[in-house]
């Protein structure tokens, strides 16, 4: 019997070990849903895949959520709370040049939060962070990295007056909007360059009416009432130059901006039912497109580079073509969302994540689920409230033996 066992024994271990090496090194894709809902100071985060809810974080108020470049961290911004939370999403990838591994934990609060009066934009770029507060007269930079060990590294930039503005972190620098001179109150003059010790650098520049700000590859802009400000990066320091409106547009300006992902270009507002792309390196750097209706909530989309979707208040998506300049699709997805009332009534949001599009529903408690392909609606995915603010992270990657791996079944459902 023995000389019968060890043959099968051996075997025995010979698939062990296959199983162990197929086990070492598996694809994973993990996508999860940040959501807040409109009036209670919740955020819900949602496994992507199957709609499961995984946890359900207290805050202090309503929340706009943002998340980081790394997709590491999800920041719960609270402005009539006076509160920035931080979020773990517990999704990470680790670069390795031919591959990305990727480790999946569940999320969590993290310990790390930010105070000040009316906390407002949120601008990251390369694991910094610039928070805004519209009632103070400076804004905080500070790191992920230090977020997520459970530090604060944050510097105060001096922003001259409280006011509605914005700053965008550089390295060692800054750049921050300048408020009136005549009325704090009003929209911002223009934007100059502040070392984080407090030293300004060259002259200021002029933009009257300053109000939306997005980034796209290199650049980051802030719209004027004159065009855009375009800030790179020479070295360690950021360089502004202006980009003027083409004399061919009609009378207007842009106040709110989104930026492209694997192309560069701006997306912005141009009155309440026209959008404008804009393109920075084009002599014709500035293409109107007319939209349906009033538009709603509008989202690039980082997996399919040439388009975009702009919700409009008559309940459709509409899938923009960047490259031609055109709407390509239209679908219904809710019933109409008029855009008269208050301008934070609750409203839908989109967020994409890998082959789908999410639209929140927030007066039918609801997430509506397209497929990026042909924008045919999946299963809706039901949540308590007034689901409003949405975020997505996640990707695929390898993960490796020995790392630990949870599901969404092993992620608590509640946390505060």
């Amino acid at each position: 019997m023995k000389k019968l066992l060890l043959p099968l024994s051996i075997a025995a271990i010979l698939l062990g070990a296959a199983g162990s090496a197929t086990a070492a090194e598996e694809d994973v894709t993990a996508w999860r849903l940040f959501v807040a809902d409109h009036d209670k100071p919740v955020v819900n985060v949602i496994d992507a895949l199957d709609g499961d809810t995984l946890n359900t974080f207290t805050v202090k108020g309503p929340a706009s959520l943002y998340r980081s470049e790394s997709g590491a961290t999800v920041f719960a911004v609270q402005g009539s709370a006076g509160t920035v939370s931080t979020i773990a999403s517990g999704i990470a990838f680790h670069d390795h040049g031919d591959h990305a591994d990727i480790d999946v934990d569940p999320a969590k609060m993290l310990s790390t939060q930010f105070t000040g009066q009316k906390p407002g934009h949120f601008v990251e770029r390369q694991g910094k962070v610039a928070q805004w507060f519209d009632g103070e007269r400076y804004a905080l930079v500070y790191s992920e990295a230090a977020v997520q060990d459970g530090k604060s590294d944050a510097k105060k930039v001096d922003v001259v007056a409280p006011h509605r503005g914005v700053a965008v972190p550089y390295d060692n620098y800054a750049v921050v909007s300048i408020p009136n001179p005549d009325d704090a109150s009003e929209r911002p003059v223009g934007a100059r360059i502040v070392g984080l010790d407090g030293k300004k650098v060259g002259n200021d520049i002029a933009c009257p009416g300053l109000h939306g700000s997005a980034g796209s590859g290199d650049t980051y802009a802030l719209s004027c009432e004159t065009g855009l400000l375009l800030v790179t990066q020479k070295g360690d320091t950021p360089e502004i130059r202006h980009l003027p409106y083409s004399s061919a547009l009609p009378k207007g300006s842009v106040s709110t901006l989104i930026g492209g992902k694997g192309m560069q270009y701006f997306i912005g507002n141009y009155g309440p039912d026209r959008i404008v792309l804009i393109d920075p390196s084009d002599a014709q750097s500035f293409r109107l497109v007319q939209l349906p209706t009033r538009r709603v909530h509008f989202a690039v989309d980082p997996v399919r580079p040439k388009y975009a979707y702009v919700f409009t208040e008559d309940g459709k998506l509409n899938q923009i073509d960047v490259l031609k300049g055109e709407i390509t699709k239209s679908v219904r997805v809710t019933e109409p969302y008029s855009m008269d009332g208050h301008w934070n009534d609750p409203r839908p949001r989109i967020a994409v994540a890998e082959d789908n599009i999410f639209i929140t529903d927030p007066l039918q408690s609801k997430i509506h689920v397209l497929n990026a392909a042909d924008l045919k609606e999946g299963k809706a995915i039901s949540v308590e409230g007034h689901p409003f603010n949405i975020v997505a992270v996640g990707g695929s990657g390898k993960m490796h033996g020995g790392e630990h791996h949870h599901d969404h079944h092993d992620a608590d459902h509640k946390a505060e």
